[in-house]
């Protein structure tokens, strides 16, 4: 069996200026920006309401849910922007030969580590999108792109953080000499 070797990724000047176009387009046909979050809240929502609708039914937060969204959680425009990203990432590893499954990880690092820590990393991340009104994309991508004070504060904790945490783990991703 031959290997082809994977592609190279594009330029990530390139890909930051279609993100910023998409970015223009989705504000301007939608009146909104981008954002992942509300897709998985719809989610949740369509979850509960399916599983435990009694619940649902007498919970303020389903029921002011379903009320200003009449058509169903499933309806938003966010969960087909989501399911697009899904299928655009499937379709873009399809044609850069990078379709597979793969754990990547620092050499210091069990798998059972990596994987404990993407799911606590990614439970916080997405609880903390609900305490501030949104995830990365929405509040600081967005944000940003209308001059929003609050996504510029956003964009600079997220990035701020980041700097300030990767000292003390670094370790787990470099190769010790």
């Amino acid at each position: 069996m031959t290997t082809e070797t994977p592609k190279k990724y594009m330029n990530p000047y390139l890909a930051g200026f279609f993100l910023g176009f998409v970015l223009l387009l989705t504000i301007y046909i939608t009146g909104r920006g981008l954002g992942a979050s509300g897709a998985f809240k719809s989610v949740a929502i369509q979850t509960v309401e399916t599983l435990a609708p009694e619940h649902a039914a007498n919970t303020d937060y389903y029921t002011d849910y379903k009320a200003s969204h009449p058509e169903g959680p499933m309806k938003s425009w966010l969960v087909f922007e989501v399911l697009g990203v899904f299928i655009g990432a499937f379709l873009s590893g399809v044609a850069s030969n990078r379709v597979g499954l793969k754990l990547e990880k620092g050499p210091g690092v069990r798998n059972a580590t990596r994987i404990i820590g993407a799911i606590v990393g990614g439970a916080l991340f997405g609880f903390g999108s609900q305490l501030g009104r949104g995830c990365t994309s929405g509040s600081a991508l967005s944000g940003m792109a209308v001059m929003s004070f609050g996504g510029i504060i956003t964009m600079l904790a997220i990035f701020g953080s980041a700097y300030m945490v990767a000292y003390f783990f670094r370790n787990l991703w470099i190769k010790k000499q």
